[in-house]
């Protein structure tokens, strides 16, 4: 079909109706005819089926094909040339959007590939993927079970197994939201709203000063949710770490009566199972000890490391969580279902958070409904539209089973296991610590500073290594792994292993060609 054809189809929709065609008078209001549909199906179906082509070839085949370059890297400004982002009056054909897609697709990155080490999400899942087709097909929302009757019911047998697998035998409660930052705000406002009940009504002005607790090694989304929520950046108290990255128990005790002798209230504290960086998990047994002292409500932070619930072999690294108030986990991390994925899983089973959040909306939640309005789950969220999230993690599921599961996150131990041998093998590699989780750390040394003493010099010359291969890794397309600075240490690569499409030669590989792009430094 030439792009004529294809304008002239589309421009068709908005020309006068034919009134014999159409079999019934015309009807104009306000200048605009309403007589039949002004989409064409059939059109859209044909162009739906060539962008799956696409999609098919360019985001899934290539995009996951180990020969091809991890990312095509352009600066902003080229790459705004590159994509004509100008929105225009006039329409283009569908042939020239075709070629928008195959753009979009060529340029970004592909987060799927095998070399993909770069955040704490990769690789692709192909049950997930069609859920999330399915999900856009369908633009459902979740609020209500009369408009979204199969996702809402997903999404409740997905919670229930959740809470199973953390250790809540006698169920709870929970919902799926748009991202691990905003299960930790709920957490926190659901934290407070539990201990004073009347700010939800009275605001500010009926709660005390409430201090919450956090390690040094938590998620940024904390301080964020105290700042957003008004409860103040300064009434987060950060707990040392120890070497591991650690919340350390007796640290958190004494700042515990530091915040009472100030005349503060303490209210929460949150534990990171599997930090951001170094993938450490806070000992939330000896923590939560110290919440049931103190009566404090317990939140745990596992949105990376909720997955290693799902192997016997290491949700030991969990013990414990089942006696929290709530815990974050993100399946779309680990366990590899699509952004977003994110589960906020709380223990009271009272409806606690119903009323937190509720606002009953007469024209989304009568209660003088045709079912069970209990089904109607939209008022425990801050949000009104919201994707049916849940089922892209079910899909897969019930396609892997838990076994499946278990074995993909044992293997990506494994995998992360042979990776810091295999640097603390070769010259010029230095480990940071000996990892934990998934997350492998470590330093590049090129051969010219391999002979120097050590010293604040030598480390500040080590700090500017890992930009350099960085910025090289990404022009040249052969993989992405990320670096960073923490505390006091110069900057150091993060190796982050996930998908079960890396093998042990992708890991030699990220080792021989950090030498190979540095080796000149």
């Amino acid at each position: 079909m030439d792009s004529d054809t294809e304008m002239h189809r589309k421009e068709s929709s908005s020309e006068n109706p034919d009134p014999v065609k159409a079999k019934c008078p015309p009807v104009l209001v306000d200048d605009v005819y309403l007589n039949g549909p002004t989409l064409d199906v059939n059109g859209a179906e044909d162009f739906i089926r060539e962008s799956m082509r696409i999609i098919t070839e360019d985001a899934v085949k290539k995009a996951t094909d180990v020969r091809e370059k991890v990312c095509e890297w352009h600066s902003p400004e080229d790459l705004k040339e590159l994509l004509d982002l100008q929105l225009t009056d006039e329409g283009e054909s569908d042939t020239r959007i075709l070629e928008r897609c195959r753009d979009a697709i060529r340029y970004s990155v592909k987060t799927t590939h095998p070399r993909f080490f770069n955040q704490l999400y990769a690789g692709m899942e192909p049950y997930s993927m069609v859920a999330s087709f399915i999900i856009e097909a369908l633009k459902p929302s979740l609020y209500t079970y009369e408009v979204s009757p199969v996702f809402t019911l997903v999404e409740d047998a997905v919670l229930r197994k959740m809470r199973e697998v953390i250790g809540w035998k006698e169920g709870g409660d929970g919902i799926f939201n748009a991202g691990g930052s905003l299960s930790n705000m709920y957490a926190v406002n659901l934290a407070r709203y539990h201990h004073c009940p009347d700010v939800k009504e009275l605001g500010l002005s009926a709660v005390p000063r409430l201090v919450l607790f956090t390690s040094q090694e938590c998620h940024y989304s904390i301080s964020k949710a105290a700042a957003f929520l008004g409860i103040g950046t300064k009434n987060v108290y950060v707990v040392p770490s120890d070497n591991r990255g650690k919340m350390i128990p007796t640290a958190l005790e004494e700042l515990i009566q530091t915040a009472k002798s100030e005349g503060a209230v303490p209210f929460m504290v949150n534990a990171t199972a599997g930090t951001t960086v170094l993938g450490a998990f806070d000992p939330i047994e000896e923590i939560a000890d110290i919440c049931e002292k103190h009566n404090l409500w317990l939140h745990v932070d596992a949105c990376w490391g909720g997955a290693a619930l799902m192997s016997a072999k290491h949700k030991h690294l969990l013990k414990g969580v089942h006696r929290a108030n709530s815990v974050a986990w993100n399946p779309h991390k680990m366990l590899m279902a699509c952004l977003q994925c994110c589960a906020f899983l709380v223990r009271d089973k009272t409806g606690l958070l119903q009323r937190c959040y509720s606002a009953r909306a007469s024209y989304l939640f009568q209660q003088d409904k045709f079912y069970d309005v209990s089904y109607d789950t939209g008022d425990k969220s801050v949000q009104c539209s919201r994707k049916p999230d849940a089922f892209k993690f079910w899909l897969m599921w019930k396609a892997l089973g838990s076994k499946e599961l278990e074995q993909r996150v044992d293997r990506a131990f494994a995998m992360a296991k042979y990776l810091a041998q295999e640097v603390k093998k070769r010259e010029g590699f230095r480990l940071l610590m000996e990892p934990e989780y998934a997350n492998v750390c470590f330093w590049y040394i090129p051969p010219s500073l391999r002979d120097l003493p050590d010293s604040t010099e030598l480390w500040e010359k080590i700090h500017k290594v890992a930009p350099v291969v960085k910025e090289r890794m990404m022009k040249k397309g052969s993989m992405m792994v990320g670096y960073q600075p923490h505390g006091d240490k110069a900057n150091f690569f993060r190796m982050i292993i996930i998908s079960p499409q890396v093998s042990r030669q992708d890991m030699d590989f990220v080792l021989d060609e950090i030498d190979r792009l540095g080796r000149d430094l």
